[in-house]
């Protein structure tokens, strides 16, 4: 069985990482740049499991392991702040926070 060189998972990993950043600049509302961070969690998951298939070492799935407790706390603490922000605001748009007083 032929297996997928470590370049293309880092490659794959730098370009899912690059499309998260750019979601993260270009939207305006707080659910999309929430799933930008997300991907953008995944896919450095993605580089430390091809990092860690390159030397043979299980390190790599550990520490996807604590990305994903971590990306499980971030959407969980995302969306309650984002419940809030529309529960005060009425809108999902980031400019709308500039415009918050007190």
């Amino acid at each position: 069985m032929a297996s997928v060189p470590v370049e293309y998972g880092l490659i794959l990993a730098g370009i899912l990482f690059i499309l998260g950043l750019l979601g993260v600049l270009v939207r305006r509302n707080i659910i999309f740049i929430l799933l930008s961070i997300e991907v953008m969690l995944n896919s450095a998951g993605l580089a430390f499991i091809a990092a860690g298939y390159r030397w043979g070492q299980p390190d790599g799935q550990i520490m996807f392991f604590f990305i994903l407790a971590m990306a499980a706390t971030e959407v969980a603490v995302g969306l309650a702040l984002a419940l809030q922000f529309y529960n005060k605001t009425r809108t999902l748009d980031t400019d709308a926070a500039s415009r918050m007083r007190g």
